[in-house]
């Protein structure tokens, strides 16, 4: 294999025909700037049109192309196989989810978490002027760090949690409840952070900060997740509204 060739191994797997997954291995070539979705896209185009795999805006905003890669959780459209290393690299489908195919994965369990937090604004009535919030208020800037998620689904992967409770909301749920819990004008506040509790909610997390090391917006769950463990025993004591 000449140096300007990477080696590849695929994790190859069809629940409708295979008894098992295996490895197929592919020599690509390398060009400037490669990126692992670049790498599975010559696979498809020029060497094995049946591989499986999820890609859309290719530029880190969809989420879509989230795969296990050297054994972390990633954006392949954001991964350079330079920054890699080596000459081998192993790219297999997101931890802790069904598989559709090769490196499709089913995303039905991960976002069925996100709708049991509600994960959209819920008004307390009809306003005659919109509600303002200053860009520069302390309860805008606790939530304005939390908002960038993509659902990629990196940390679902990476959670150990979630590996172990098909019930656990996960952190991308938890964050996405606590950006909205920590709006007061949100009307269901409450009801949100009653979900949150229950014993497939924040309680479940061990902080271990796996979410915050794939994020690949640079976001930390586990901030959110605490602040929802705060917030969610004040409400056991009656004082949370």
């Amino acid at each position: 294999m000449s140096a300007k060739e990477i080696n590849a191994r695929v994790f190859r797997f069809d629940p409708s025909g295979d008894t098992e997954p295996r490895f197929d291995s592919f020599k690509v070539p390398v060009i400037k700037n490669m990126a692992v979705l670049d790498v599975v896209m010559h696979i498809q185009n020029y060497i094995d049109k049946t591989l499986a795999f999820r890609c859309s805006c290719r530029i880190g905003m969809c989420g879509s192309c989230a795969m296990y890669i050297n054994g972390r959780p990633r954006l392949a459209c954001r991964t350079q196989v330079s920054a890699l290393g080596g000459s081998e690299i192993t790219i297999m489908p997101l931890p802790n989810l069904p598989i559709i195919r090769d490196l499709a994965t089913d995303m039905e369990p991960f976002f069925q978490k996100w709708k049991k937090i509600k994960p959209y604004y819920v008004g307390g009535g009809e306003l005659e002027d919109p509600a303002v919030i200053r860009p520069d208020s302390g309860e805008r800037e606790c939530i304005d760090q939390m908002l960038d998620c993509i659902t990629c689904g990196c940390c679902y992967g990476a959670c150990s949690m979630v590996a172990t409770n098909e019930d656990y909301l996960g952190p991308a749920a938890l964050n996405r409840a606590y950006t909205l819990i920590a709006d007061k004008r949100d009307a269901i506040r409450v009801e949100r952070l009653k979900t949150v509790g229950r014993s497939y909610g924040v309680w479940r997390c061990h902080a271990q900060f796996n979410c915050a090391e794939v994020c690949p917006k640079k976001l930390v769950p586990t901030k959110s997740i605490q602040q929802l463990k705060k917030r969610s025993f004040l409400q056991k004591l009656g004082v949370f509204k």
